[in-house]
């Protein structure tokens, strides 16, 4: 178990993954449609995009939590 400082790295590690899992699959079926190469092509796409979404949502998730604050009310 990880100590709970490091809930919001994880969170970001989780979310971008899953996301850019989902993304890129969703493109890649798009782009080359459902043929026997479609898994390895899509992994392909796939663990470059996880390597830019992971440190996007790192930084871009402080300015995310804090625009979401300011359109809700308390």
């Amino acid at each position: 178990m990880f100590p709970a400082r490091y809930a919001p790295y994880l969170f970001g590690f989780f979310l971008s993954g899953m996301m850019s899992c989902i993304v890129s699959g969703i493109a890649t079926l798009r782009a080359v449609g459902f043929v026997s190469s479609f898994p390895a092509q899509w992994m392909g796409a796939w663990l470059p995009s996880f390597l830019v979404s992971f440190p996007v949502v790192l930084v871009v998730g402080p300015f995310v939590r804090r625009l979401v604050a300011w359109l809700v009310r308390p």
